[in-house]
């Protein structure tokens, strides 16, 4: 709403209730600077505790905040890794690939993208996740082999060798 069509009520909730979180550091500060309002009073009215209240004011203190007023500046537009696998991604995902399997191709083709990366790249892209597979629905991969139990029961101990003395000395 542009400021000018503003009445009084707006006007005051305006400032009494920041709509941003620098905005509301900006008018506790204010309160607390400017009108010697108690910290408590001021901490309560913008949702503050105490004593995050008191870091606040010390770091504005110290310059740790930096401007109010600026806007804040738009980070990168593309994502350096992902950007140039999003169509590899997308045909990988229509042929019914999961994501870990996805993960796994781009690896082996030298793009390397972790499985949440590619899940993210996904879900941008509006596909829904796969349904869980059964473990004979999977594609095969190394995994734990089963091997062969021990018997203690079979276990030889060797002969003794004939430097060995079979039984300990006694002294």
């Amino acid at each position: 709403m542009p400021i000018g069509e503003l009445n009084d009520l707006t006007a005051r909730r305006f400032f009494l209730q920041p709509a941003s979180a620098r905005q509301r550091q900006y008018e506790a500060l204010r309160a607390y600077f400017v009108e010697r309002r108690p910290s408590h009073e001021i901490a309560r009215q913008f949702g503050y505790s105490p004593g995050s209240f008191r870091v606040l004011c010390h770091d504005f203190r110290h310059a740790r905040l930096g401007d109010f007023f600026t806007a804040p500046r738009p980070g990168p537009r593309a994502q350096p890794k992902k950007s140039p696998a999003r169509q590899r991604i997308v045909e990988l995902r229509k042929r019914n690939y999961s994501v870990y399997e996805i993960s796994t191709t781009l690896r082996e083709e030298g793009i390397d993208l972790s499985a949440t990366a590619v899940r993210e790249v996904l879900s941008e892209e509006g596909f829904a996740p796969l349904p869980r597979r059964l473990d004979e629905e999977r594609a095969p991969q190394l995994g734990p082999t089963v091997e062969a139990v021990a018997d203690v029961r079979s276990f030889v101990l060797p002969a003794t060798s004939p430097n060995r003395p079979s039984s300990p000395a006694h002294v």
